[in-house]
């Protein structure tokens, strides 16, 4: 019998073993976007608000799909639990091949769309040409970032986070040299750096594509496409792609309601999301450590070490949010001269960041339950729960320019957002609806 006196110490190790290194993996996204929005961004506002209405589209276009990292973390953790490695390779593989053919779909539709889901913005006429360029070449590296999903999810639920944290840190550094060179050496302006993240994403997807290509003949895992597993991924992520559109209507409406403020509040919107987005992937990693040890532990039965785990995670969470908060005033005037010479935009988002700040530790508990509920295979709950926080938040965000607030009023709708979150993930949590064991849920 496990003695649960020692569990938190026992926990700390595990959930640091995973979170450190997924830390610096789940960063690499926003730290992309980061680096090219302090690029793009002395090129010019209009420039920095094409690049701001074309990201979160790109980011929203491939980020409903993240159920192919999350759902086959789940599974793939179980499976482990239980003691099956190959079934877990070839879950995982499966995963891959359904990344590759909604990626085929997404590059088809995305190409010769691209001014029209622009369009959908009210983005500036100054600013739409260059987010129409950035989308349409940013397209091309779908298939990469899909693959990249689905294949970190593979690693993470074989408790592997380090690899996902070489092949990131790899990338990272490519985009920005790439970035670098293609927009100021080579003069492509926004182009290059369309060019410059694709390169990088691509390049990303080989990485990982090698290893688990490894250890699927180490595990004798057949690497053909079989459309029954393939199938049960879709069937799984469902719930979790419900989830994700709902998480990114919010985003959306939040993005096109900034646009319609105004360059400038649009520019500093573009980067307090990229900031948020960075911060929200800093404090996924306890999640992601979360997915991988729940999963872990109701495949192998162990109701016990599943609470003790979940309740050390909440600790963590919170700890890492007031950090995080304190770090994002301090340094406030350390990185905003960063993103932009433009002192609207850079006072607009000084604002911004203080409430940013203040969510922290609501946003810490938050990621990590959303990861602990994940790594149970509770999707159909946290469909449900996305869903009832978009009804609350849509009205509030559109109410913003039609009663005449601006950035800051938005931005406080979004904190309404998170505390929404926290509720129904914390009632949930509490409940114990969501403790199923076994290989498969």
């Amino acid at each position: 019998m496990d003695d649960y006196r020692s569990t938190p110490r026992r926990h700390d190790r595990e959930i640091l073993a995973l979170a450190v290194p997924a830390f610096g993996a789940l960063v690499a996204e926003p730290l992309f976007l980061m680096a090219d929005s302090a690029i793009v961004g002395h090129l010019g506002t209009a420039q920095l608000a094409g690049l701001g209405v074309a990201a979160t589209l790109l980011a929203t276009l491939t980020g409903v799909f993240v159920f192919l990292a999350y759902a086959t973390t789940a599974a793939v953790a179980r499976r482990i639990g239980a003691g099956d490695r190959r079934a877990a390779v070839q879950q995982g593989i499966d995963g891959i091949w359904l990344a590759l053919l909604l990626s085929a779909v997404l590059v088809a539709l995305t190409v010769p769309l691209a001014p029209w889901l622009v369009g959908l913005f009210g983005a500036s006429d100054s600013a739409a040409p260059y987010a129409v360029d950035y989308l349409r070449i940013s397209a091309l590296g779908i298939p990469g970032m899909l693959t990249v999903l689905a294949a970190t999810g593979v690693l993470r639920g074989l408790q592997d986070t380090r690899t996902p944290l070489v092949v990131a840190v790899g990338g990272f550094t490519a985009n920005l040299l790439l970035n670098l060179a293609l927009v100021y050496g080579a003069g492509l302006g926004v182009a290059g750096s369309a060019w410059g993240t694709v390169l990088a994403q691509t390049g990303m997807a080989a990485g990982y594509l090698a290893v688990v290509l490894r250890g699927a003949r180490r595990h004798h895992a057949s690497l053909r496409p079989d459309p029954a597993g393939i199938r049960a991924c879709a069937r799984a992520g469902g719930p979790l792609l419900v989830r994700t559109l709902s998480l990114r209507a919010i985003l959306l409406i939040a993005t096109g309601v900034a646009a319609r403020l105004g360059d400038t509040e649009i520019a500093a919107h573009q980067v307090a999301m990229v900031l948020w987005s960075f911060l929200a992937f800093a404090l996924d990693a306890i999640a992601i450590a979360g997915q991988a040890i729940i999963g872990r532990y109701l495949g192998a039965g162990d109701l016990g070490g599943t609470r003790a785990a979940t309740r050390r995670m909440v600790q963590w969470g919170v700890g890492a949010g007031v950090v995080l908060g304190l770090l994002v005033v301090l340094a406030r005037p350390l990185y905003v001269p960063l993103f932009s010479p433009d002192a609207a935009v850079q006072a607009r988002l000084a604002s911004v960041l203080l409430i940013v700040a203040l969510t922290q530790p609501v946003s810490g508990v938050v990621f990590v339950l959303d990861g602990v509920l994940m790594g149970a295979g509770d999707g159909p709950y946290l469909a449900w729960a996305m869903l009832a926080t978009l009804a609350v938040f849509a009205p509030l965000a559109l109410l913003v320019p039609a009663a005449g607030g601006g950035l800051v009023a938005l931005w406080w709708a979004m904190a309404v957002f998170m505390a929404v979150r926290l509720i129904l993930l914390g009632w949930r949590t509490r409940s114990g609806a969501w403790l199923v064991a076994g290989a498969v849920r």
